[in-house]
């Protein structure tokens, strides 16, 4: 119930009037968002590479029904990357790009719009000496999503993709995604779904989660483990050492702003740690999803609210 009420409330302009008019909730959501420029980006990708972390940025919308809005899209990530590219981010920076904010959403003709805006952002991130993941959104963009990555990894073999462990059709894209070079970024999802296509309750999910894990880690593909769960963690690193897999061949992903001290101590152990840097206008619909994703986030914002009060 509480996850569907936060979807609803994503898509809810007055209360999105609200949250962005108070003063306390524009200072909490400067602990999960990086800012609004490239200048903000770059400001805290470098504050977190000082830290021994890897970042993937993400240029926050989606959904993109207006042409000129996802060729904007993508003059933003060009000028994003060439400004990584500048201030020698690039070893450790990539950027995360949604398909829908691209073109895919524009009718009959989205999915070869999104391809080609795609195409221009994966060469600039190839000129610039980094690589971008594709993000997935909910369960009817998917097989458009694969196609589309599938055509993109032609030319660019190291582009990311991400599966929801949440689908119960993720076990076979898992098994049809675990290759040599494939980078997969594994997350549970953060979509709310019928049970026609996805797995409702937490244990379920979890599950499903380990599955997928164990055989990301035992392919020759390149997990990234997206999980704030510490028990998930804890269960992968057994899984990595149990499979002789060496901390480089993999890496687990967190968001800005959830569980840091985490992210450090998983960096000291010696792990590959990456972490989710949005930015952008449109932070609101994002913050939202992360709570439905995981309610309890709903509590860690209150309580970033009640101690700034």
């Amino acid at each position: 119930m509480i996850r569907e009420m936060l979807v609803s409330a994503s898509r809810s302009e007055t209360l999105e009037g609200f949250v962005s008019s108070s003063p306390l909730s524009r200072g909490v959501v400067n602990r999960f968002v990086a800012g609004t420029t490239t200048e903000d980006v770059v400001r805290k990708v470098t504050e977190l590479h000082e830290q021994g972390l890897l970042t993937t940025i993400d240029r926050l919308g989606e959904d993109t029904l207006d042409r000129a809005d996802a060729d904007a899209t993508v003059a933003a990530y060009v000028e994003l990357l060439r400004a990584l590219g500048e201030a020698g981010l690039t070893k450790t920076a990539e950027v995360s790009v949604k398909l829908s904010a691209v073109g895919q959403a524009l009718g009959e003709e989205g999915e070869a719009i999104a391809l080609a805006n795609a195409t221009k952002i994966c060469e600039v991130a190839k000129e610039v000496g980094t690589t971008v993941t594709f993000d997935m959104e909910d369960h009817t963009t998917i097989d458009s999503t694969l196609r589309i990555l599938a055509e993109i990894r032609k030319n660019f073999p190291t582009t990311g993709g991400v599966l929801q462990a949440q689908l119960h059709r993720t076990e076979d894209d898992v098994a049809a995604h675990a290759y040599a070079g494939s980078r997969i970024r594994l997350c549970k999802g953060a979509y709310a779904e019928g049970p026609d296509v996805a797995f409702i309750e937490r244990g379920d999910i979890d599950k499903a989660y380990v599955r997928d894990m164990r055989t990301l880690l035992e392919s020759e593909a390149f997990p990234m483990l997206a999980t704030h769960d510490p028990r998930l963690i804890q269960i992968g690193q057994a899984l990595a050492l149990r499979s002789g897999r060496a901390k480089e061949t993999f890496e687990f992903q967190m968001l800005l702003g959830v569980r840091p001290e985490e992210q450090k101590r998983l960096v000291e152990l010696g792990h590959k740690v990456r972490v989710y840097v949005p930015y952008g206008d449109e932070w609101y619909g994002y913050l939202m999803r992360r709570m439905a994703e995981k309610p309890s986030n709903l509590a860690l914002f209150l309580r970033s609210l009640v101690s700034r009060g």
